[in-house]
């Protein structure tokens, strides 16, 4: 491939037109070269296909091998490492490559590539919960790259040595150097990728201890960064982010569309960190007091794999289910978080920080007061160590509280009012808010009935400002509601069709109601409910395109119509995967590795699940049917349509069906078991 073929894909390259960049390469009809499948590398990236960026990556490190440059297939195969650890989480293929590398390169000490695989080594460590190991590779990758005249390798050495000094306790060199990379990213003096990445990683760091400030700051710069070119998931991750800053912040409309987005955005490319931006979703909608829609995206943030805490414990609270929560927070602390990840503290003080904070007002809400005071001193150890404002507020917010309880009522009014106080400097207004509901029970516990009456309102109309209502409604009926009966007798109601017209009746209020597609597809819904309805199934009975099942109602779909779940090469893909799986566990348990061993296995089960997702049987490939996507917004549309003329006529069943409907690709009507209705359609 000459120098002047290779011009004006660079140009679109350096450009950000990646799209661009892969068509001049396809219309390249050579032979693959080094240079070009290089290329097709980096286009593929930018252009969100990450198994072409794999792929292409692998045929340049055989590519290498065949022509006797193992120091050049090393440097390929670091690279799918590097790949895959960023957008899939599979540690066990990560190290399958790395081991590769090292047998290429362990003759040559001296050798550049040394450099990256030890950044790449660093990341896989972090990831995995290893610190000791984590800085040793870091400090290899930092020593590396400047020897060897590479910044990105010695900066992320850097940044990964930074954030293991501050998982170990010491905050100011940690911090320090931190910043120093920061003036590094804000000059430009790194290439966008690394740039991203690192903007990530500084941001991440902060959030493990609570330093919204700096995060703040960081996000902004990273926003500022995603203006231009990006890669991969990044753009995702800086949503995320952001969705963080502004649920502090508050109020969580806009942190609830940045989650939305981020989930949108980060499916294509996270595997076993998919729960991540999920648990973010519910954050904001908790404090919305969204409980339904909180409740969806905890659940499904577990179902990823994903330790959805303290949020899905602080949501059983409000809802009243008190020894749930107690139980949800006991097994988080018992059994941590291990899923490879670099957005959470992988153990540590700052691993249990949150879980201790929300295990203080739990415990007391369920009477159990030896666990409150073990969570409360612990938390108070955590932030002597790591001094962060944030912790050592918190650390104080549970004292007050534990005050409170045991009728030191002076000094809870005390410790309560400067945590609100701090609270409000910190520029974290639901955290104030909340906390003065607590001042005002001790406010009012002390006698001071007309203080504890306006601090109670002032944290009443905070919430309300942050468009949180009903936790101002909570606050004002002094507690979370009280437990919905269990066997309370269904509410009949009817959703019949007489011709072109529906008869509606709803708590005792009937309506009639022209009748619209989206209402047949809540006639559906409301037959079964609990039941998930693919929407193809919704879309193809209505149109009469499917026949049904005489024996369980349901349509009857031809699994080889439609588009695969996986193509060919993303099936391949997965294979090649578990055979790298399958190389890191015996690499593992040769060397008595056995933790390392079962992340392995745990990457293996994963990595058989999605093939299972994807093939059926006897091999077949799995189809999902052509042009989901038109008849997922066609549907939604539709049925949101319906919604809103019901609302019009019958406000009360409006509410309900608002609460109970889930769209996407399946649908389903899911109402509250303890408040169960039965419709007559």
């Amino acid at each position: 491939m000459t120098e002047k073929a290779q011009s004006p894909i660079r140009a679109a390259l350096n450009a950000g037109d990646f799209f661009r960049a892969q068509a001049l390469l396809a219309e390249i009809s050579a032979p693959p070269s080094a240079e070009l499948l290089e290329l097709r590398a980096q286009a593929a990236y930018g252009a969100g296909d990450l198994e072409a960026t794999l792929a292409a990556y692998g045929e340049l490190y055989r590519l290498h091998l065949e022509d006797d440059r193992p120091h050049d297939a090393a440097f390929a195969a670091v690279m799918v490492g590097m790949y895959l650890m960023m957008d899939t989480g599979l540690m066990a293929t990560v190290r399958a490559w790395l081991s590769r590398a090292e047998c290429l390169v362990k003759e040559a000490p001296d050798s550049p590539v040394w450099a990256w695989l030890a950044a790449v080594r660093t990341y896989e460590r972090l990831m995995c919960g290893d610190m000791p190991g984590t800085g040793q590779w870091a400090q290899r990758a930092m020593e590396g790259g400047q020897r060897h005249g590479l910044s990105p390798p010695s900066i992320i050495g850097q940044v990964a040595f930074a954030r293991v000094r501050i998982h170990d306790g010491h905050l100011e060199e940690g911090l320090s150097a931190l910043d120093e990379v920061a003036v590094e990213l804000s000059a430009g003096n790194l290439d966008p990728l690394t740039s991203g990445q690192m903007w990530c990683e500084l941001i991440c760091a902060m959030q493990w201890i609570g330093q919204h400030d700096r995060a703040e700051q960081w996000t902004e710069a990273m926003e500022r960064w995603r203006q231009g070119a990006a890669f991969g998931g990044l753009h995702g991750r800086c949503r995320v982010h952001r969705a963080e800053i502004m649920r502090l912040r508050g109020p969580c409309d806009a942190a609830e569309q940045e989650a939305l987005l981020a989930c949108e955005e980060l499916r294509p490319w996270m595997r076993r960190e998919y729960g991540w931006p999920l648990t973010e979703l519910g954050n904001a909608r908790l404090r919305k007091g969204d409980f339904v829609g909180a409740e969806e995206a905890f659940l499904a943030a577990h179902q990823n794999a994903w330790l959805p805490q303290p949020g899905l414990a602080l949501l059983r609270l409000a809802q009243g289910r008190v020894e749930e929560a107690e139980a949800m927070i006991e097994d988080a602390l018992d059994q941590p978080f291990d899923i490879p990840s670099k957005e959470r503290p992988p153990s540590g003080g700052l691993q249990r920080a949150p879980l201790r904070d929300a295990q203080v007002v739990i415990a007391l809400a369920a009477g159990d007061e030896p666990t409150a005071r073990t969570a409360a001193a612990d938390l108070e150890d955590i932030a002597l160590t790591y001094q962060s404002r944030t912790l050592q507020n918190s650390a104080l917010a549970a004292k007050g509280r534990l005050a409170l309880h045991d009728g030191q009522h002076g000094e809870a009014i005390r410790l309560l009012g400067e945590a609100v106080v701090e609270w409000v400097s910190l520029r974290m207004p639901f955290e104030a808010a909340n906390l003065r509901v607590e001042l005002a029970a001790a406010h009012r516990a002390a006698g001071n009935h007309q203080t504890a009456e306006l601090e109670l309102n002032a944290a009443c109309r905070a919430l309300e400002e942050l468009k949180a209502e009903p936790w101002a409604e909570l606050a004002r009926k002094g507690g979370p509601p009280a437990p919905a009966q269990a066997h309370r007798a269904p509410e009949h109601c009817v959703f019949s069709r007489e011709g072109d017209m529906r008869t509606v009746t709803f708590g005792g209020k009937t309506v009639r109601l022209k009748d619209l597609i989206g209402m047949r597809y809540l006639e559906r819904l409301m037959a079964e409910p609990g039941r998930e309805f693919h929407v193809l199934d919704l879309v193809a009975v209505e149109r009469g395109a499917l026949p049904v099942d005489s024996s369980t109602g349901a349509p009857r779909m031809d699994a080889q119509c439609g588009l695969e779940v996986f193509d060919s090469r993303a099936r391949e893909a997965y294979r090649q995967r578990l055979v790298e799986t399958e190389e890191d566990i015996a690499e593992a348990e040769e060397n008595n590795d056995f933790h390392r061993a079962e992340l392995a296995r745990a990457d293996r089960q994963f990595l058989v699940d999605e093939l299972c997702r994807g093939v059926g049987l006897n091999g077949r490939e799995r189809t999902v049917g052509d042009g989901l996507e038109r008849a997922r917004t066609s549907a939604t549309r539709s049925l949101r349509y319906a919604l809103s003329r019901i609302a019009r006529h019958h406000s009360d069943l409006g509410e309900h069906l608002k609460r109970t409907i889930r769209t996407g690709a399946y649908f389903s009507y899911q109402p509250d078991p303890r408040a169960p209705v039965k419709w007559k359609t």
